[in-house]
């Protein structure tokens, strides 16, 4: 690495700090780190010392931070997506609105005609299930308006509750 300079003892250098001599250094320490490019020598041995858990032991790798920059998502430019939806506004899905839900046998089934009554598992007043191509997405209550029946939607359900 750029600033290391082999120690004259032992031939080894400690990385991300570039030694002097004895002759150099004031204290005669023949291992003394100088200031390197990161920053101050004992801010780095602090530092492998926060590493390793070990107070005192400078020799644990120094792990070094680099910066990381996020890509730019615009300035709030919704078009795009906007465009993307107007491609599928003109496809076809299924809705279909469950009242409730009946078990029967195919005898009762056989003998269904006109005025037969069905019984369904919920009560008149409870919520209508809203189906988009058979996957459950609201809930809503029954109206009639202009002699036609509709549906006040009261709740959207989450994507992740499947019936």
């Amino acid at each position: 690495m750029p600033g290391e300079t082999p120690d004259k003892q032992d031939g080894a250098a400690v990385p991300g700090e570039a030694l002097t001599s004895g002759a150099e250094s004031a204290g005669g320490d023949a291992r003394q780190p100088a200031t390197t490019a990161t920053g101050d020598a004992a801010a780095e041995v602090a530092t492998q010392e926060a590493v390793s858990g070990n107070p005192g032991d400078a020799t644990a790798p120094v792990v070094e931070a680099k910066p990381y920059s996020l890509p730019s998502f615009g300035e709030g430019d919704a078009t795009p997506a906007r465009e993307a939806v107007d491609l599928l506004s003109d496809v076809e899905l299924n809705v279909s609105i469950e009242l409730g839900r009946t078990q029967m046998l195919v005898d009762d089934v056989l003998r269904l005609g006109e005025g037969s009554v069905v019984e369904l598992d919920k009560l008149a007043g409870d919520p209508v299930d809203v189906y988009v191509n058979d996957r459950l997405v609201a809930r809503g209550e029954v109206l009639v308006l202009n002699d036609n029946f509709c549906v006040r939607v009261s709740e959207i359900v989450d994507a992740d509750v499947h019936d």
